[in-house]
């Protein structure tokens, strides 16, 4: 069993070794979880597993046996209103071609998790393995700082 925002879902045994990115996308629909690389190496495919920013890329089925994971599609309200990530990244102009868009929101929020105050160092240092090759990464570190700001003030 595998809960994917807060839905169950049953594996069957053929489908252990399937890529957890592969999985999200082809067999649940949500496409938000993006393939960069592969490899491990973009963090465009970066989900959040027990509250832990990971690559899905390099993640089988069963190594999430158990677990919790929450996709970009799992963080906006029941009603579809944004998070407040979310809606930070796009007033600090964070979101230009939106590709790594999901991975660093999903990065971003298992810092915040942990540290309702970062400093911009360590949102940098959290973000360091999602690779952005739009906006530069200043937009990106105001919006985690302002959304910071909003969810825990």
């Amino acid at each position: 069993m595998i809960t994917v925002n807060n839905i169950k879902h049953q594996i069957p045994e053929n489908k252990m070794e399937l890529i957890l990115s592969t999985w999200l996308r082809e067999d649940l629909y949500l496409t938000g979880t993006k393939i960069g690389c592969g490899i491990g190496v973009c963090g465009s495919c970066t989900v959040l597993v027990d509250g832990e920013a990971k690559r899905s890329c390099k993640l089988k089925l069963k190594d999430v046996l158990g677990k919790q994971i929450i996709t970009i599609e799992g963080i906006s309200d029941p009603d579809g209103s944004l998070h407040p990530l979310q809606q930070a990244f796009i007033d600090a102009g964070a979101i230009q071609c939106g590709f790594c868009t999901p991975g660093m929101v999903l990065s971003a929020l298992a810092l915040l998790l942990k540290n309702h105050h970062p400093s911009r160092a360590e949102i940098r240092e959290a973000i360091k393995g999602n690779i952005c090759r739009c906006t530069g990464y200043q937009q990106i570190v105001d919006a985690v700082e302002a959304a910071a700001h909003i969810m825990y003030s």
